[in-house]
């Protein structure tokens, strides 16, 4: 005789009906234990039994021929049909997945599997939703809460999964006809239910959605079922465990069949058999917030849980539910303020937790990929250090270089980039290669991005760049994905750019972000039309920063002056490298003309904005003495006049050995400074000449003495000098040898 069959309608991903369906087979003591999942992957449910292998993983079924084919079934702890699996591996009961074979699935590119709210798709409000419809019949906004309180909260086990399938046998006599893959599915869950009734020597338990319950407990002929599965196509698949993570099991990541709060799933699981699971819950609120630097006393999380219980009564909720405690730490915790909620919102309803799988899993579609591309790439993965060089307007050398690139933003540093080149129109790379052991371990983990090398790198640079609020920061990233040959990426970035850019007023922003955007178009050679879409944005950031940058100077501290000159200096190579003339170069060179005429900005960024005129030549060497004569003068303040002579000088030094009437102007500042003035700014001195090595200081003195070069050779300036020297000439020769190697 057939074996006794028992059906158990659960929620993907519900800790109560996780709780309840472990009661409930403790009681039943099946012999079988089925699973809603692709049948051709039983063999890697006793993994799931393996100390090494910690959710959230995800099944992975793919295409042999096409790993991008592919479908991923995640599991959490608190998922009822991971803990089925783990009863029955613990207690020797049979295991298997029953539902169509991913074989299948793939064959029709039916997308992600295990979204079953996704799958019933349709103008029917019943089989498109059909936990909202009950819901909405009991006086709920929403399912998820009536689901709550009704099925997870519900203290008996047999009459909860009882009473779902009454429910949805009443749903399932009005809605409208199921497509024809649903149809397929439940005859294939039927014909693999009644082999193991057959087979079984014991009771035979059945985990699935609850909307499959009353089709699979209905009574249908063989022939009927498997007319059903004729014809239906089917491609050659492979399956393995990925790493999965806990914002992934959140709907709003797109998981058609998430949960709004895996963070609140997970608390629920792990105290289960707790009595004061609320006040754990309030507490690790208060926890988070304290370590965030938020002040929350003792008292005030007695007073949020008192608040929590009290919403439930008002709303009739038979607990308090994550909204109900949300409300009260909002009030009670965050004195009212929901910004305070919302900064720890994401790491407590959502997390961050990454799940690890066995060493011994079989290979993931990634390393198959890498391994058919380092075939066609003929780049042979080795344990030693080699260097390649590769030329990007070869074929074989842009497909090398966008492989090693795509690597490096899975964080898969196969090749270090060395003496890479900053000038416009450079085609040529040069990389050290050494392959480590935990590369493989790496490209395993980033499975939860995509199957394939670009997918990967697509989704990973995506969500960085989605979660990026900086916006020199986003631009590297959207670089990142111009030389990795990611267009889809490289448009997202493009667009978060643009919006950033758009929404910013902070001239240290922009400024920070050009050398990145100047970088991107100059790649634009190498890679052809990849940057085109983005010659009309860094212009319009050019303009955006020329205009806010005479407001932004102004009355500024020492760090952030020294932030925005060196923001400044970059933006100007960014301006040269993108070539940017015409009208975008004057409005930038009016914004540093402005610096310099007005007198609240901050000298060190009048002075950087000075001496990129003069490089320029846009002030001559008599207007730029006469500017420093006047910014140096005796009656100048000595930090503001000292501030202007760094930022003029720094990096100038060779430019003073020739150019007579600015070495001058800057002779004339130096000998009118007193003796105390002098030695307390000669460590600014010394580092304004830095830059220069032994022979240049040398010219720089010849010049500053009028003296030839083979006259004034290893002079340097003793004890007592300044009684034999004049002291003007004293102090050049103190200033030149303050920066000479010791």
């Amino acid at each position: 005789m057939a074996a006794e069959v028992s059906l158990f309608g659960i929620r993907h991903h519900g800790p109560g009906s996780a709780r309840r369906l472990v009661e409930a087979l403790n009681l039943l003591q099946p012999a079988t234990v089925l699973i809603e999942g692709p049948s051709d992957a039983s063999h890697l449910l006793p993994m799931l039994a393996d100390p090494a292998m910690e959710t959230p993983v995800a099944l992975l079924t793919y295409a042999e021929d096409n790993p991008s084919e592919a479908s991923f079934f995640p599991f959490a702890d608190y998922s009822p049909e991971y803990q089925a699996a783990r009863w029955a591996m613990a207690r020797g009961a049979g295991l298997r997945f029953i539902d169509l074979p991913a074989s299948d699935r793939l064959g029709e590119h039916a997308g992600s599997a295990g979204q079953e709210a996704a799958a019933c798709t349709g103008d029917d409000p019943i089989s498109h939703d059909p936990i909202g419809v009950l819901a909405a019949a009991a006086g709920y906004d929403d399912g998820e809460s009536w689901w709550s309180d009704v099925i997870e909260e519900t203290p008996s086990s047999g009459p909860v999964f009882d009473a779902v399938a009454d429910a949805m046998t009443a749903l399932r006599s009005e809605a409208g006809a199921i497509p024809a893959r649903e149809a397929a599915r439940e005859a294939h869950m039927r014909i693999e239910i009644a082999r193991a009734a057959k087979e079984s020597e014991g009771p035979v338990a059945v985990i699935c959605g609850a909307w499959h319950v009353p089709a699979l407990a209905a009574r249908h002929g063989l022939t009927a079922d498997r007319a059903l599965l004729k014809g239906r196509a089917k491609v050659r698949m492979r399956a393995t465990w990925a790493p999965w993570t806990e914002p992934r099991l959140a709907r709003a990541s797109g998981y058609g069949a998430g949960v709004v709060a895996p963070g609140w799933c997970a608390h629920l699981w792990n105290t289960r058999h707790a009595s004061d699971r609320d006040s754990i819950w309030l507490a690790r609120i208060a926890r988070i917030m304290r370590e965030r630097g938020h002040f929350v006393s003792t008292a005030s999380v007695i007073e949020a849980q008192r608040l929590g219980h009290a919403l439930a009564a008002m709303r009739a909720r038979p607990h308090p539910g994550f909204e109900e405690l949300r409300d009260a730490a909002v009030a009670c915790l965050c004195n009212g303020e929901r910004a305070v909620w919302d900064d720890i919102a994401a790491e407590l309803l959502v997390g961050a937790g990454v799940g690890t799988i066995p060493a011994d899993t079989p290979l993931a579609p990634l390393l198959e990929d890498l391994q058919r591309q380092q075939k066609a790439a003929r780049l042979k993965p080795e344990a030693l250090e080699r260097a390649l060089t590769l030329d990007l307007r070869s074929e074989s050398g842009l497909a090398r270089s966008t492989l090693l690139h795509r690597l490096a933003a899975l964080d898969v540093p196969w090749g270090r980039a060395a003496d890479a080149g900053r000038s416009r129109g450079t085609f040529r790379e040069n990389w050290l290669l050494c392959w480590e052991p935990e590369f493989a371990v790496r490209l395993v983990e980033n499975l939860v991005h995509g199957s394939t090398i670009a997918e990967a790198a697509t989704g990973r640079l995506t969500d960085a760049m989605r979660a990026e609020p900086d916006l020199a920061a986003l631009a590297g990233l959207v670089r990142s994905a111009m030389i990795a040959g990611l267009p889809g990426a490289a448009e997202f970035g493009t667009g978060l750019l643009e919006t950033k850019a758009a929404l910013t007023s902070d001239c240290l922003a922009l400024l920070a972000a050009l050398p990145a955007m100047a970088d991107i178009l100059r790649y634009g050679e190498a890679r052809s039309g990849m940057a085109g879409h983005l010659a009309d944005l860094m212009p319009r950031m050019v303009v955006q920063a020329a205009l806010a940058l005479p407001y932004a100077a102004r009355d500024l501290d020492a760090e952030p002056a020294a932030a925005l000159r060196d923001a400044i200096l970059a933006a100007e190579a960014a301006i040269q490298l993108a070539q940017l003339g015409g009208a975008i170069a004057g409005t930038w060179h009016d914004a540093l003309r402005r610096l310099i005429g007005d007198d609240r900005a901050t000298r060190l960024i009048a002075g950087a904005a000075a001496r990129l005129l003069y490089e320029a030549d846009l002030l001559t060497a008599e207007e730029a003495a006469t500017l420093l004569g006047r910014m140096l003068s005796p009656g100048t303040p000595v930090p503001q006049a000292a501030g202007f002579f760094e930022g003029f000088l720094a990096g100038m030094g060779e430019r003073l050995v020739h150019d007579a009437p600015l070495r001058d102007a800057v002779d004339g500042w130096l000998t009118g400074l007193d003796e105390e003035t002098f030695i307390a700014n000669l460590p600014l001195f010394r580092r304004v000449l830095s830059s220069l090595d032994r022979s240049a200081r040398r010219r720089l003195m010849d010049a500053a003495l009028g003296r030839g070069a083979s006259n004034a050779r290893g002079y340097r300036l003793l004890p007592g000098a300044g009684a034999i020297w004049p002291a003007h000439e004293a102090r050049v020769l103190g200033l030149m040898n303050a920066g000479a190697p010791r």
